[in-house]
């Protein structure tokens, strides 16, 4: 993944020292891209072992609004031990409720947003609207001398996605994310992926997906969120009866940290290997086949499910995860 590493290369070659909250300070670039034809094979590494069962362990909690790291941990994914039980900020978080917890991080306000509506009891139309769409009244209030209702749902914000792709596929407004302003310090982790928008072409029977990720780790994040962001579209597509084609990824802050330099200094020198191709069991229904639309498969979907096919690397490497 030639990509991968010239964007290493420019950080590491054009960046400044940050200091950051871990301790640990990283060689810093704002604003980089990358930008992958998944038709011309699936955007894993190959300089080194990708960890692909762990982040697709990872993607499929986040499709189950997973927020324990022990959950995390039966799917096959680890990485979220040292953030629930060892970041000393989250544990002294009044909202951490135990050992494992992680609050309300991706996969809760992808499939669980915390929807609220205040609505003037002087405005019924507004209220029954509201109703309709599933919104129910937890409370009323007074402010001003004026009366008003608060209204809650739970948004399933990939659900609407997915809707939308089977049954708009023209509209421009098919995204989800995860930057809940009133819930970032209930939260292990803000989130680093934030914001997806699927483009599904209606004349080629294409979708893309365009990717924004606020702070990305290029030694160890990068890696992870480039196979889930790439099988996420790729289930996305399978379910719609969509190609995946174009996955664009959008980085605010790149960054590699200092500790992880031998490791990248090392993936430098090695020549990268041709892409793998991506397989999605049998058992998930493909709507070009059967003609069916089955969202369901959303919370069905098993990190068994996915695997690379004429996936070569180099010998694996590793690095500290800081935290």
């Amino acid at each position: 993944m030639k990509q991968y590493l010239d964007l290493v290369r420019d950080v590491i070659d054009n960046g400044t020292l940050q200091e950051n909250r871990t301790g640990i300070r990283t060689i810093s670039l704002p604003g980089a891209m990358l930008r992958f034809d998944l038709q011309k094979g699936f955007p894993a590494i190959t300089t080194r072992k990708l960890a692909f069962k762990s982040a697709i362990g990872e993607m499929v909690g986040f499709l189950r609004g997973v927020k324990n790291a022990g959950e995390f941990r039966e799917l096959g994914c680890k990485v979220w031990d040292q953030n629930a039980n060892e970041n000393a900020q989250w544990l002294a978080n009044p909202f951490r409720q135990g050992h494992d917890d992680l609050g309300e991080i991706y996969g809760v306000q992808w499939r669980q947003w915390p929807g609220y509506k205040r609505i003037p009891l002087s405005n019924p139309a507004a209220i029954e609207m509201a109703e309709k769409a599933g919104f129910r009244r937890i409370a009323q209030d007074e402010e001003d001398g004026q009366a008003f209702v608060i209204l809650y749902k739970a948004i399933d914000q990939v659900r609407q996605c997915l809707d939308t792709i089977a049954n708009d596929p023209g509209s421009r407004r098919i995204l989800f994310h995860g930057w809940n302003c009133a819930q970032l310090d209930e939260m292990a982790l803000p989130p680093c992926h934030l914001l997806y928008q699927f483009h599904p072409n209606v004349e080629t029977r294409e979708i893309s997906l365009t990717l924004y990720i606020r702070s990305n780790d290029l030694g160890l994040g990068t890696p992870f969120n480039l196979t889930e962001g790439a099988a996420l579209l790729s289930l996305f597509g399978r379910l719609t009866g969509y190609t995946p084609r174009w996955f664009t990824y959008f980085i605010g802050d790149a960054h590699v940290y200092e500790n992880h330099l031998d490791m990248l200094g090392e993936q430098m020198k090695r020549e990268p290997l041709a892409a793998p191709k991506l397989v999605i069991s049998d058992r998930v229904p493909a709507f070009a086949e059967t003609g069916k639309y089955e969202p369901e498969w959303l919370e069905k979907i098993e990190p068994s499910d996915f695997w690379l096919e004429g996936y070569e690397h180099h010998a694996p490497m590793t690095a500290p995860m800081a935290v």
